[in-house]
Order: C-alpha cells, then sequence, then structure tokens
C-alpha cells in the first residue's frame, strides 16, 4: 500500500497553502537574540562556532552573529565567527544587528573589511508609537537616525536589512515614511517585527501586504524579512501566514529561545515547512541542533517538546504502541513512523520507540525483548508484565533486566 491510500488530507482539501513562487530563506537568531533570554548562558566562542556549523548543515541562509555595538568582548565574538565563515567559505551568510548609531554600524563595517566578507547590517528603531511616547522620540528623529544609518553602511558597501522593532503595533503612515527613507538610502530588505508576540495571523498577512504595497510603489527592489515572538503561542503560524503574504526571509531561533518566551521555534518551522512541501530542506541534524543550543545555554528542552523531544516519537501506552509494532512487524518501517505519529521520526533522523510501562500491554513487552535479541517467552514477559504494572512510570532498561534476572539497578526515583 503506498501513503495515499492511507492517509486522506484534510489539510489539503477546500482551501488550499499553496507552495510561494519564491525560495523561503531562513535567518538564524539564535546567537544574538535567542541569547538576549533572561535564562540563557552566554556560549564560549567555541559552542558558537559549533552551533554555526549545525546551522550550515541545517541549510539555513543567514545567521545573526551578534551586536558588536555593545562593546569588545561582542566585536571579538563576531570577528571569530566572520572568520569561521570565510576561512571554512561556508554557504551560511553573515549579519549583525545595529542600532540606527554610526558608533554601531561602524564596527561591523571594520569587521567585514577586516574579515573580508560582505556583513548584511541589520539596523533596527522602534516604530510604534507606544515606543515612541517611551522614548520621547518624534517621527522626524526616527526618520533623521533610519537615513544616517543606512546611507553610512551603504556607503561602505555593505547590505542592509532595515528593521522596525514593533512593526506590528506601528501606525500605517508611520511605517510608510520610515519605509520610504530606508529605501531611498539604499536598504534592500525591510524587516516586520512582531516584536512582543501581539500579532495573529491575520495581523501578519496584513502587515506583509502593506509593506509589500510601499516597496511597490518606490519602485524599487526591496525584499521582506518575518521576525515573530512567541508570547501568543502563535509565532509559527504567523510565520506561515507572513510567508504566504510574501514574505521571502523570516527569523527564528533554535528551541525558541529569546526574550520574554522567545522567538518563532527554527525547528518546528522548518518541520512544518518540510511536511507542507515548501522546502526541501535535509533535517535529519535538526536534533544535535537543538541539544547542542540545548546544552550550551543551559535551557532544557521539555520531555513532550515537538519532534525533539525525548517523548515525541515514545510511548508505552498499549493501544498506541500495538499499532506500531503491527507495522513494524509488517516490514514497513514508514507504515511504523507515520501510524501514531503526524511527524515521521525518520524525517529528523529518530526513530519510533516502544516503552514498557503502567499503561503498557504485553505486546510492549514482547517488542521490547525481541528488540533486543531477548527471546520473549511467557515466564520473561509476565514477569516484565507484572513488574510494569506495580510502577506508576516507564521502567528503565535496568530495571526490565533486573526483573528478568540480569544485573541489579539502581531504581529510578
Amino acid at each position: 500500500m503506498e501513503e495515499r491510500d492511507l492517509i486522506h488530507d484534510w489539510n489539503e482539501s477546500g482551501e488550499r497553502w499553496d507552495k510561494p513562487p519564491f525560495r523561503i530563506q531562513f535567518d538564524d537568531e539564535t546567537l544574538r537574540d535567542g541569547l538576549q533570554s533572561p535564562s540563557v548562558r552566554s556560549p564560549a566562542i567555541e559552542e558558537k562556532i559549533r552551533v554555526l556549523h549545525l546551522m550550515e548543515r541545517l541549510g539555513i541562509d543567514t545567521a545573526d552573529i551578534g551586536l558588536p555595538g555593545a562593546g569588545p568582548h561582542v566585536v571579538a565574538d563576531v570577528r571569530r565567527l566572520a572568520r569561521e565563515i570565510a576561512a571554512n567559505r561556508m554557504k551560511i551568510h553573515a549579519n549583525c544587528a545595529a542600532r540606527t548609531l554610526r558608533q554601531d554600524v561602524t564596527p561591523v563595517i571594520e569587521i567585514s573589511q577586516e574579515v573580508g566578507i560582505p556583513i548584511e547590517v541589520c539596523t533596527f528603531i522602534g516604530s510604534s508609537p507606544i515606543r515612541q511616547y517611551a522614548e520621547g522620540w518624534t517621527v522626524d528623529t526616527m526618520l533623521r537616525h533610519t537615513e544616517e544609518a543606512v546611507a553610512y553602511a551603504v556607503a561602505h558597501g555593505l547590505p542592509v536589512m532595515y528593521v522596525t522593532e514593533d512593526t506590528v503595533r506601528a501606525r500605517p503612515d508611520t511605517l510608510r515614511r520610515l519605509f520610504l527613507t530606508a529605501i531611498r538610502a539604499g536598504a534592500s530588505r525591510l524587516c516586520l517585527c512582531d516584536t512582543v508576540g501581539h500579532a495573529t495571523p491575520t495581523g501578519a498577512a496584513n502587515l506583509v501586504r502593506f509593506a509589500r504595497q510601499v516597496v511597490l510603489e518606490s519602485g524599487a527592489e526591496v525584499e521582506l524579512d518575518w521576525h515573530g515572538h512567541s508570547d501568543r503561542g502563535l509565532a509559527v503560524i504567523n510565520t506561515i501566514a507572513a510567508i504566504r503574504a510574501g514574505a521571502t526571509r523570516v527569523h527564528a531561533c533554535a528551541i525558541g529561545i529569546g526574550e520574554r518566551v522567545g522567538n518563532t521555534p527554527m525547528d518546528q518551522l522548518l518541520v512544518n515547512l518540510r511536511l507542507m512541501g515548501w522546502i526541501e530542506n535535509d533535517l535529519t541534524g535538526l536534533p544535535e541542533y537543538c541539544e547542542r543550543v540545548s546544552h550550551t545555554t543551559g535551557v532544557p528542552i521539555p520531555p513532550n517538546y515537538p519532534v525533539v523531544g525525548r517523548d515525541a516519537f515514545r510511548t508505552g501506552t498499549g493501544v498506541h504502541a500495538a499499532a506500531v509494532i503491527k507495522a513494524f512487524r509488517k516490514g514497513e518501517d514508514w507504515l511504523a513512523d507515520r501510524v501514531y505519529s503526524g511527524v515521521p521520526a525518520g524525517l529528523v533522523g529518530r526513530r519510533q520507540e516502544i516503552e514498557v510501562g503502567p499503561m503498557s500491554g504485553e505486546s510492549n513487552v514482547v517488542h521490547w525483548l525481541e528488540r533486543r535479541g531477548i527471546e520473549a517467552t511467557p515466564d520473561r514477559v509476565r514477569v516484565v508484565f507484572e513488574r510494569a504494572k506495580s510502577v506508576d512510570r516507564i521502567l528503565s532498561d535496568a530495571e526490565i533486566l533486573a526483573a528478568l534476572g540480569g544485573p541489579a539497578a539502581t531504581p529510578v526515583p
């Protein structure tokens, strides 16, 4: 049997989300925006380099490698990461955050010239009326800073992405003036930001369509980026809505780290777009990328985290396990990977796991034994099954072996 004969896909019925007519690009903010989380541990430069190479393996297009205007310690890391890209002729491109101030743009120019690769300047300024009120800015002040910073970077031969913070809560007339000023000064990209996670999918699409119209009116060749946060739990779907509306590059962080509750999770975004058929990136390196970021930043991955969490492809429930086991016994791994899973484990280099616990059936025990080359005799199955029913959690491998008379193990608390 083929997959299409066994799965009716309501996602493809009625209203369809067709693949965009452009290649979707990804900007990884893990090493800059992601590190703004108050709970992260800042990685050593060696760890940042490892993460950078894992981004390359996933086919990420650009990476924000820091905000050198923050001080000499950031300058040193940005320089080292830029050199890593240059020395290894990596496909991934570098960009750097900068406020709309010359003193922030200058170190990016200097590092680019020193290392010998172009570094995109991501120069940002708040755009919403609430931010203007808090900062005491006038629109004229914002326009002046925008023009000076963008023109300065462009004059030194660097590409510029002009970033309006809190774009989703900014007035259209203000955005139009800011966008047109940045475009006239030479910006090649506009980045629309859901800085505080306010947007809904409709809002994200409306904003992208508005920005597209402004770009069209300008007559310039300028592309759009989308940068989202997860405060309402809508970051992934908002990003997909922004792509549908015309955003050609989207920003995200590994395991969704970032300020407050975090940025769009790069891992979840990539998996969804791959399953939708919008990208073809090889995602088998996704678990290692997420685990490395988790380890180096000290941010744990919850067991039930989608796709890369410990429990994503793991079951100890009798009915569920029985279906997976029957699929395995048919000799069709693709079937076992889908019968109780909306995301195939093989897509990210993982496999389905059958555990033994209080909600298990005897088939779980038989499968566990057979997988380890142990004959599933009735006595062995009974001993393990009875042990499983006497506890309130999944049994560890050591506990099962101990119940079978194998080496003793310290019980899991």
